[in-house]
């Protein structure tokens, strides 16, 4: 439906309310979530769709999240007859999810008794645990389903009313029943709040101007973005990197692209042609995670004012081998996809625009997201939820490090880059939830890149456990290090070390291992920094 050009002024108010109840929708289910993971580190992203399903605004959340969500949205548009009152659910990577750990919720809003829905509400957010293999299910598991419960869109809410039979099959797989419950009641309240709000807007303004706006807020965004891409030089710039292994082997696995700029179409044409081929390990990454991971890079070409909506996808055209590691098929493990290969894309993507508009380009940040996860039973002294519980325990977190510097700017230290866009957990509020104690948490001095401008320092967080647990690490970068550009230099590789509480032996661990760690064993880890801009003065 092509509208009339709408006023400026008005887009502008409507941009900003519809922007506005995904943030509300974010802080609503970050008020009322029960884990630390969402509560406090703000694992979780929020979005309004027009009512074909179009993602038409996004909280300031997740890139990895928000990028493949409206796939999430259109399976389950295509898989459920939606009535007033319903809220679907799923976490199904080959039906636009990420990983099995991110659940979405996808909630019709009706307005005024209409027969179809006129918008779309979900969230997104990642659960410390949805059963699996490994405690956190975020381990080296070679088929997805050793990840975890597999959940294809369906109904978690009828009229109004929560299905129990759907909800308790889903707190039957995972070892935190409770937490998990408490997570998806924030979930369900949160999109009960953008439905809200939605019909405040609809009251306010008929759904007629509603959306016609949606549709000129689609067309403004990819306006944006061609007018960026007609900027640059006409082109074809290739580039590649490598993830350290699959978890499986040791073999190093390539990422490239070629990527084929159109200045007079003000068009991007995106080719992973050369990348590895889907592997025994988790670094899947579904295509979904590869069209989120463009979708960052061409957002990060536009002012931070700029509507985030599906329009800006519209000058892409991409290719992604099927069977690759940037398009696997089922029943490939994918866990790592989501949170390093999800980096890696970024970092090709990057390296290949660099050669583009050099002057607009940073060099590489840390490339991965650290994840650790640890579980097992909370045998602390004392009563109440900061210890003594004797129930089972699943800590997830993802750790930062540097940001690569920047053509005229150094780097940042210790921060969330590209695809996450998560805190960290407090020290307090990870002591009274688990039973660990933080025995040091500050900067790697040092790993940053040199170079005229330096890359931001990594992180080191060491963690002595009161109980004995399963330790999973799922990390990359330990090999291929953040690159500079310019001259700059690399940042400086990842490691972990286990120090043995009896004994006090030091045992280097892989970047992508699983194993049982003992009461008072420390877990430290050292996170990349970013590369250097620029060759020294």
């Amino acid at each position: 439906m092509k509208t009339q050009a709408a006023d400026p002024v008005e887009l502008a108010i409507f941009q900003s309310a519809v922007h506005s109840i995904a943030e509300e929708m974010g802080a609503a289910l970050r008020r009322t979530a029960l884990s630390p993971n969402i509560k406090e580190r703000r694992d979780y992203s929020c979005a309004v769709f027009d009512g074909r399903g179009r993602a038409i605004a996004m909280g300031d959340h997740m890139p990895v999240h928000l990028g493949s969500m409206p796939m999430s949205v259109q399976a389950a548009i295509a898989t459920i007859k939606f009535a007033p009152g319903d809220i679907a659910i799923l976490n199904d990577p080959y039906a636009g999810g990420t990983h099995l750990p991110d659940i979405t919720m996808v909630l019709p809003v009706f307005v005024d008794d209409a027969e179809k829905p006129g918008f779309y509400v979900a969230n997104r957010a990642h659960h410390a645990d949805v059963g699996g293999k490994f405690a956190g299910s975020m381990g080296p598991a070679t088929t997805i389903e050793d990840e975890g419960i597999r959940i294809a869109p369906m109904r978690i809410v009828r009229g109004g009313v929560v299905d129990r039979e759907v909800l308790d099959w889903i707190l039957r797989n995972v070892r935190t029943p409770q937490e998990r419950e408490g997570d998806l009641d924030a979930q369900m309240g949160a999109c009960r709040v953008g439905e809200r709000r939605v019909f405040e807007l609809a009251a306010k303004y008929g759904m007629e101007k509603l959306a016609a706006w949606g549709e000129e807020l689609l067309d403004y965004s990819e306006r944006l973005v061609r007018a960026e891409l007609k900027k640059m030089h006409a082109g074809i710039f290739d580039a590649d990197d490598w993830l350290d292994d699959d978890g499986e082997t040791d073999e190093p696995r390539r990422i490239a692209v070629r990527l084929r700029i159109d200045p007079d179409a003000g068009a991007l044409d995106v080719d992973f042609a050369g990348s590895s081929a889907q592997v025994a390990g988790a670094v899947n990454a579904v295509r979904a995670i590869t069209l989120s991971a463009c979708f960052y890079v061409l957002r990060c070409l536009l002012g931070e004012d700029a509507p985030a909506t599906e329009g800006i996808l519209r000058p892409l055209t991409l290719h992604t081998p099927e069977g690759s590691i940037v398009n696997a098929r089922p029943p490939a493990a994918v866990a790592g996809g989501n949170v390093e290969t999800s980096q890696r894309i970024v970092d090709v993507l990057m390296r290949a625009l660099a050669k583009a508009v050099p002057e607009r380009v940073p060099a590489a940040s840390a490339g991965t997201m650290s994840n650790v996860t640890i579980g097992g039973i909370d045998r602390r002294a004392g009563e109440g939820a900061g210890g003594g519980t004797g129930e089972a325990f699943a800590y997830y977190e993802t750790a930062a490090g540097g940001m690569g510097a920047r053509p005229g700017m150094d780097g940042i230290s210790g921060v969330h880059t590209h695809m996450t866009n998560s805190l960290n957990t407090p020290v307090e509020a990870l002591e009274y939830a688990y039973p660990f104690r933080v025995r040091r948490y500050g900067y790697r001095y040092g790993s940053g890149g040199e170079g005229k401008f330096r890359g931001g320092d990594g992180l080191i967080r060491e963690v002595e456990l009161l109980t004995d647990a399963e330790v999973t690490l799922l990390a990359d970068r330990r090999k291929f290090r953040p690159y500079g550009l310019e001259g700059g230099g690399d940042g400086a590789a990842g490691r972990a070390v286990v120090t043995k509480a009896e004994g006090g032996e030091e045992i280097e661990l892989p970047g992508k291992c699983s194993l049982q760690l003992k009461q008072g064993d420390v877990l430290r880890i050292e996170t990349p920094g970013g590369g250097g801009y620029g060759g020294s003065e």
